[in-house]
């Protein structure tokens, strides 16, 4: 009787561990995913921003040549990626939204073009999904890192290795950027 109930402890830890190791794997799944969602995200805005220097060249080389360099700095973001190479592109991503912006204002014919006004409203819609990708990696964190911190899975966690992830920083001055709308 004894070595039945025995048995049926170890079985349930056993069950309870696999339980556990299945969830920590799920959820550091979503938020590799959701990282990687960020980066296609990005990417379509880096191209849409390279659409923008394109019509910009029309009306200025040296405008051209100033937005080439900020999109040489472009870096694939993927599910491997850390939180600040993230952050690092958005920070690109938003200087050169900034600087297309300037040019804009200074070409008054660039801003009445029509694929311009096109590839703005393109550019603003990339910019939100980023915003909302960015918002389910951080909930996906979240989840990650309560897994990781609250007892008991926190043993499991500590065993397998699994640690708390970083979340994607909001600066400041984003929330003082000018608006992209023409």
């Amino acid at each position: 009787m004894t070595s039945i109930i025995i048995i049926a402890i170890v079985a349930l830890l056993i069950l309870w561990a696999i339980g556990v190791q299945r969830r920590l794997v799920k959820q550091d799944e979503l938020c590799k995913n959701a990282l990687s969602q960020i980066g296609v995200q990005q990417s379509s805005r880096w191209d849409a921003l390279t659409a923008l220097a394109e019509l910009v060249k029309s009306y200025n080389e040296y405008e051209f040549d100033a937005l080439m360099k900020i999109i040489g700095q472009r870096k694939p973001v993927d599910r491997s990626s850390s939180p600040e190479e993230v952050d690092a592109q958005e920070n690109a991503l938003r200087n050169l939204a900034v600087q297309v912006t300037a040019v804009a204002e200074q070409y008054p014919a660039l801003k009445s073009n029509e694929n311009y006004t096109k590839t703005m409203d393109s550019v603003n819609l990339y910019e939100n999904q980023v915003r909302m990708s960015r918002m389910v990696f951080n909930d996906s964190v979240t989840l990650m890192n309560r897994l990781v911190r609250q007892f008991p899975s926190s043993i499991m966690a500590g065993i397998l290795g699994f640690k708390e992830k970083d979340y994607l920083q909001v600066e400041a001055q984003k929330t003082q950027m000018p608006s992209m709308k023409i």
